[in-house]
C-alpha cells in the first residue's frame, strides 16, 4: 500500500478577480510554506517533490526549502474557477461573489454547472479534470520513494470526493475545508482510492500562528 502526500499551496493574492492576478504567493503564503518545510524536515523524509506548473504551486514548493528533486506536472494544476465563474455569469446571470458568505453560496452553483456540463465552450470539462488529476496521482505512485505533491484546493477536494463518493453539494464543503499549506494523504488499496488524512496543519497549530491558518 503506497501513500502519497498532497499539500495545498500557500496563500495567494486574496481578492483577485482573474487567474493572472491571483497566481502569486502573498508574503504570508511564503511564510506558511516555510513553516511547513521546517516541519517536514523534522518529521517526514521525502525523496521527490512534484508541483503543478502554476506560479503559486511552484513558489510554494520552492519556499518549502526541501533538499529533494522538484519536478513539475501541469496535471496538478487547479481547475479554472475564474473561467467557470465567468461562464456561470454568462449562462445564468449569477454574479461573482463579493463576500465570504456569497462565495460559500456561489461555490456549489459553479460545481453543479461544471459537473452537469452547463459551461461555455473552451473550458475544461469536469470529467477531463478528474481524469488528468487521477492520472497524475497514478504516475506519482509509480515513482520510487516517498513523493510529496504540491497542488491546489480543487485537485485535493475532488480526489477526496472521489475517495469518499460524495455528491457535488458535499464536495463544496470539502473545498471550504482545505487550508493553505494543509496536508492530505491518499493510498490505493485493492484498486480503490482511500483518503487517510485530510486537512492537517501541524505547522500552524501553535497559539502564535493561529492567525496564519487561512482558506481564501
Amino acid at each position: 500500500m503506497s501513500e502519497l502526500t498532497l499539500i495545498r499551496h500557500g496563500q495567494a493574492q486574496t481578492g483577485a478577480k482573474d487567474e493572472a492576478s491571483y497566481d502569486k504567493l502573498s508574503d504570508l503564503g511564503h511564510e506558511q510554506a516555510g513553516w511547513l518545510g521546517r516541519h517536514f524536515q523534522h518529521t517526514h523524509g521525502y525523496d521527490l517533490m512534484i508541483s503543478g506548473a502554476m506560479n503559486r504551486q511552484i513558489q510554494t514548493a520552492q519556499s518549502l526549502q526541501l533538499d529533494v528533486p522538484h519536478d513539475k506536472d501541469a496535471r496538478l494544476n487547479e481547475m479554472d474557477y475564474f473561467g467557470l465563474a465567468d461562464s456561470l455569469l454568462q449562462t445564468q446571470g449569477i454574479a461573482w461573489p463579493t463576500s465570504e458568505a456569497e462565495f460559500i453560496a456561489h461555490l456549489p452553483k459553479v460545481l453543479h454547472a461544471w459537473r452537469s456540463g452547463e459551461i461555455v465552450d473552451g473550458l475544461e470539462t469536469y470529467d477531463a479534470f478528474c481524469a488528468r488529476i487521477t492520472e497524475a496521482l497514478d504516475d506519482a505512485r509509480s515513482k520510487d520513494g516517498r513523493v510529496l505533491l504540491v497542488t491546489s484546493t480543487g485537485v485535493i477536494a475532488t480526489l477526496a470526493t472521489l475517495a469518499l463518493d460524495l455528491d457535488i453539494h458535499k464536495k463544496s464543503r470539502m473545498f471550504m475545508a482545505v487550508a493553505h499549506t494543509s496536508i492530505h494523504k491518499f493510498t490505493m488499496l485493492n484498486g480503490d482510492l482511500h483518503l487517510t488524512q485530510f486537512g492537517g496543519t501541524p505547522h500552524l497549530d501553535y497559539p502564535e500562528r493561529l492567525h496564519a491558518k487561512t482558506f481564501a
